[in-house]
């Protein structure tokens, strides 16, 4: 089966526990239809780089998922219709990531060789 990235957008009056169950309820949704999650993270409440839909503020969930094009299709065609959502986003891969996303990284990492802590500069802190 391919293998893809999917994430979501949801608004950011929801709370973290209603956030959590539509991500239950969509990876239901791919499960059903013969895929599986295979990683999932949530990478919290972030900034958007743009209003949407009145929206500054938006609860960002990420798949990671091995499943047939009918099952992402189904997903995307349930996902266009909630009003929670914001945005989505599904990207097929070659080989799915089994380690933490760059987006959990933390932003000043610990260096092993010394005691001193490595900073890392990115666009957003410029």
């Amino acid at each position: 089966m391919p293998f893809y990235e999917h994430t979501f957008i949801a608004r950011q009056d929801l709370t973290p526990n209603k956030v959590s169950e539509l991500a239950d309820k969509y990876a239901a949704v791919i499960a059903e239809n013969g895929g599986k999650v295979t990683k999932r993270e949530d990478w919290g409440l972030r900034n958007l780089a743009y209003k949407i839909q009145k929206n500054r503020k938006g609860y960002y969930m990420m798949f990671n998922v091995d499943a047939p094009a009918k099952a992402i299709i189904e997903l995307e065609r349930l996902e266009r219709i909630d009003e929670n959502l914001l945005r989505f986003l599904t990207v097929k891969v070659d080989e799915l990531e089994e380690n933490p996303s760059v987006m959990l990284e933390p932003k000043y990492r610990k260096s092993k060789s010394d005691d001193k802590f490595d900073v890392e500069i990115t666009q957003g802190d410029m």
